[in-house]
């Protein structure tokens, strides 16, 4: 990804981002549920996905996770992560950011979302930078700032967490500690 690639509004906002909340399913997923056959759920996350995450929390910015469903296996990635704030089972998203970003004394432009579907609408109208993964709902894309080239669960969380690097120009450092 290249500062030429990205529109100035995109940038600009990316620029005053302190938190940045993600949805699960469809975003660090690929929104698929798989089952075995006693009934234990299993999903796929991406690694360069996970590295992403840390390097936006290494760079001082709020990573959480706020989902409609419930699993042990979010709660397991998440910890895997060092991602301390994981909400789960949540009916109603934006309340949820609402209330994080009142204890954090942020204002809604102080955040952004990254979300796929329906129930991400709430949050992804309010935030300062909403993002979603190519595969978004068509219903959802037309409230987005920003979709990534990649799908959720592909490489899509990876490359708003760069977005967000190269527009703090904290990016380019993080990479040299790389080489």
């Amino acid at each position: 990804m290249s500062l030429l690639d990205l529109p100035a509004e995109v940038l600009d906002r990316a620029r005053r981002i302190r938190l940045i909340g993600f949805d699960i399913d469809g975003v660090m997923t690929d929104g698929g549920l798989n089952f075995s056959g006693g009934g234990e759920l299993y999903k796929r996350c991406n690694v360069q996905d996970g590295l992403g995450l840390k390097l936006l929390m290494k760079s001082g910015i709020t990573v959480v996770i706020i989902t409609g469903r419930s699993s042990d296996i979010v709660a397991r990635r998440a910890a895997d992560l060092g991602i301390d704030l994981v909400f789960q089972g949540v009916p109603d998203k934006c309340a949820c950011m609402k209330a994080l970003l009142d204890e954090r004394d942020l204002d809604w432009h102080d955040a952004a979302y990254m979300g796929d579907d329906w129930p991400d609408l709430g949050v992804l109208r309010r935030v300062g930078l909403a993002i979603a993964p190519s595969n978004v709902d068509p219903a959802v894309a037309m409230h987005v700032h920003w979709r990534t080239g990649r799908r959720g669960g592909d490489g899509a969380v990876r490359e708003a967490a760069e977005l967000l690097l190269i527009a703090q120009d904290r990016y380019d450092a993080l990479l040299a500690e790389h080489l």
